[in-house]
């Protein structure tokens, strides 16, 4: 062997030696992320609900309004076009796993250099220097890169795992979007029913100034308890009136959440809900929360693609090592560029070394391993979020049952009261106040029920909501674009 292929081969180590730039010896994480076995999860694994939870209700006009919203809310749209572009990302980032081949060819008219390698015009060959000549090639390329140390098939991965986490942030804005229009149902159900009581309210100050005026003209009662009975009477109207326009505002918000504007005002009509209607709640903090609920997948997907960025990072450090072929044609003229003689061809490995560019790598990789911090930290606070929303709305759930019994407890012995006052007012047993607090305490007492009962319903579709919903997690990697190479 002659000298010069030793030269080559040191000189190959030599570079070789010199671009593995050795990344940062402190390359541990400095976040842990939280684990379920510390989080207090106790109880057995939560129900699964069916994937239209809300037509549990009963209720065709708010199964009518969820359909619509999920079909066209601008909020969701946008969820689902992250999603496709990080399916186009996920795809991109497979590709140089595979051999990429290109067809390429070009054709020139040109001055042929006289100092080059073509022969001087005194010879008289037509492709002379200094003559001008058509230049052609035609041929096949090839390029692979071998990914010796991992870095493509971490930021696959990262691009994978980025592309699930879109597609669980649009599991969360369907579920989301679903429960604010159950939420939004309920409080114009509840603005209804206060317009009810306030209804209520305006034709018993009308008995009760009836009930003064007779009562004056038998010379029972003075002016004094005529003129509180009528300044009472546009009192309840401004009431009715204030509950009237919370129940319009109320319908606004609805058309707005399903994706409408005021030509659908006048469409949605009186809610027709099923308060007691059957949702699938636990009774403790379930052991497969972290399991279920799309937030808290999706943050630990990022997680994934943090470390899987943090390996394509550390792997940029050490040599790309490609493999390259080409085939095809090259000729001076056009007659013989396809001739058995123009024939080209040839094969080899290309490697490209990261000499002089270890501060740039190094700021990479720590970048990379801040982001892993960052994603853990924002995982773990997601997991304390939803133990802590769980954990709040089993409380809230079971503190409005309890105060819906007293509550209607109350109402039945204010109604009582009221009754009783009104019979002895009416008898000349008591004054005109007294009937009036009476009325006042069932007026409070109604709208106190009402509020509870709705509260307690948003109560359970918000547990429901903070369990995951309906979702049913996928097996990791079934759901990325299809195409990309596993």
């Amino acid at each position: 062997m002659t000298p010069q292929p030793w030269r080559a081969l040191a000189l190959a180590g030599v570079l070789l030696a010199a671009g593995c730039v050795l990344p940062p010896k402190d390359d541990a994480p400095q976040q842990t992320a939280l684990a379920a076995a510390d989080l207090g999860l106790a109880g057995a694994a939560a129900p699964h609900a069916a994937e239209g939870w809300w037509t549990a209700f009963g209720d065709p006009q708010l199964d009518r309004l969820v359909d619509q919203a999920l079909a066209q809310h601008p909020s969701l749209a946008e969820a689902l076009a992250r999603v496709r572009g990080a399916q186009a990302q996920a795809l991109a980032a497979g590709a140089p796993l595979r051999p990429g081949v290109t067809l390429d060819g070009d054709e020139s008219r040109q001055r042929l250099s006289e100092n080059y390698i073509y022969p001087p015009a005194q010879y008289g060959f037509a492709a002379s220097g200094g003559n001008m000549a058509w230049l052609g090639q035609v041929g096949l390329n090839l390029n692979w890169d071998l990914d010796f140390w991992g870095r493509q098939a971490a930021l696959l991965g990262q691009a994978r795992a980025q592309a699930r986490a879109a597609q669980l942030d649009a599991v969360s804005a369907r579920l989301a979007l679903s429960g604010s229009i159950a939420h939004a149902y309920v409080q114009l159900y509840q603005s209804y029913a206060l317009a009810d009581i306030a209804g209520q309210a305006l034709r018993q100050r009308e008995t009760l100034l009836k009930l003064t005026q007779g009562r004056v003209r038998a010379g029972l009662d003075t002016q004094v308890e005529l003129k509180t009975a009528e300044a009472a009477l546009p009192q309840a109207r401004s009431a009715r009136l204030q509950a009237d326009s919370q129940r319009e505002l109320a319908v606004h918000h609805l058309a707005a959440l399903a994706g409408h504007g005021a030509d659908a005002y006048a469409a949605i009509g009186r809610p027709q809900l099923t308060l007691d209607a059957a949702l699938p709640l636990p009774d403790a903090l379930p052991l497969d929360l972290l399991s279920r609920r799309p937030d808290v997948l999706a943050a630990r997907a990022r997680v994934e693609a943090a470390s899987a960025g943090r390996t394509a990072a550390r792997a940029a450090f050490f040599p790309d090592i490609s493999l390259k072929a080409f085939a095809g044609y090259q000729a001076v003229g056009l007659d013989d560029l396809f001739d058995a003689g123009s024939k080209v061809y040839g094969v080899g490995p290309a490697l490209h070394l990261p000499i002089f560019d270890a501060q740039r790598l190094k700021a990479g990789y720590l970048g990379a391993s801040a982001e892993l911090d960052d994603a853990i930290a924002r995982y773990n606070d997601t997991v304390l979020s939803a133990v802590r929303d769980v954990a709040d709305q089993l409380s809230l759930v079971d503190s409005l049952g309890r105060q819906i019994v007293q509550a209607r407890a109350r109402l039945d012995a204010t109604e009582a009261a009221y009754a009783l006052a009104q019979r002895r007012y009416g008898a000349g047993l008591s004054s005109q106040l007294v009937v009036l607090n009476a009325e006042s305490n069932v007026l409070d007492a109604r709208r106190e029920l009402v509020t509870l009962n709705a509260n307690l319903v948003i109560a359970r579709v918000s547990l429901l909501l903070t369990l995951g919903g309906s979702f049913n997690p996928a097996p990791p990697n079934t759901d990325v674009a299809a195409g990309v190479p596993s």
